[in-house]
């Protein structure tokens, strides 16, 4: 990471310094031993599920109408993020912008596919086991049982989508994750991260996006909660267009803008 001038040292870094920088990321990950990156994958599945189950509960009864309970809801699930950003783990949707490192040449598709497969699988066990946990520990019966009423709602929900909204909603919910960890690696303090993960997460939650780390968790918790309709393949129904609507369009923007070799 750069070091910076005594002009920027307060400033964010340029975007083209958070293209370099995220570059180099993107190696360090792509060459991460395979227990550490899915020791590190689970971490990110449990911290994704702890921002749901606080989505969860601050949604629920609120009284303040649809869209105040959605922004609520919004900057309760950003938790989950920053537990990843700050505290250190590897998450699926933020690891797309690993493709700039291979745009550039850095790793090859196999390395590439390699930390992609492994973050999935870790993220998908750590998510999971936390909403098998959240079951046993009574959390859901919080509220006269609202919370657990609300879990199965968020759960059905999700699987009742159609293939091609699932799909869009989750490529505009990982455009703005992308982007939010892009920001993150603009800031140089862990107030400013913060800051800089608030907006967007926010954003993607209170607009209705799917983000496929997630339901991992949201879609199990309601499960166990007894949502109706979410079986097995339900469940698979709504991950996959979710997880396929993620793609590598923020880091090839970024990475033809910043790191492109003209000529």
């Amino acid at each position: 990471m750069p070091n910076g001038s005594s002009e920027n040292s307060i400033d964010a870094y340029a975007p083209a310094q958070v293209a370099a920088i995220v570059e180099n990321i993107g190696v360090a990950k792509a060459s991460l031993p395979i227990a550490k990156t899915l020791v590190l994958a689970v971490l990110a599945g449990a911290f994704i599920a702890f921002g749901g189950m606080f989505y969860t509960v601050a949604v629920t009864e609120t009284g303040l109408g649809f869209g105040p309970t959605r922004l609520i809801g919004g900057m309760a699930f950003s938790l989950g993020l920053v537990l990843v950003v700050v505290a250190g783990a590897e998450l699926f949707t933020g690891n797309n912008l690993i493709v700039m490192a291979w745009a550039s040449r850095r790793i090859g598709m196999g390395r590439l596919l390699r930390n992609w497969g492994l973050v999935y699988l870790g993220n998908l066990v750590g998510a999971v086991a936390t909403a098998v946990l959240v079951h046993g520990s009574g959390v859901l019966d919080a509220g006269e049982g609202m919370v657990a009423a609300t879990a199965r709602g968020i759960a059905s929900a999700k699987v009742a989508l159609p293939f091609g909204e699932a799909f869009l909603r989750g490529m505009l919910c990982n455009t703005l994750v992308c982007l939010a960890v892009w920001l993150c690696v603009a800031a140089h303090s862990v107030s400013g991260k913060i800051l800089a993960i608030l907006f967007p997460i926010t954003a993607f939650v209170a607009l209705g996006f799917e983000h496929s780390v997630a339901n991992m968790y949201l879609i199990p918790a309601g499960a166990f909660a007894g949502a109706e309709g979410v079986t097995l393949a339900a469940t698979v129904g709504n991950l996959v267009p979710v997880t396929l609507g993620g793609s590598a369009r923020v880091a090839l923007v970024y990475w033809i803008a910043y790191l492109r070799k003209d000529g």
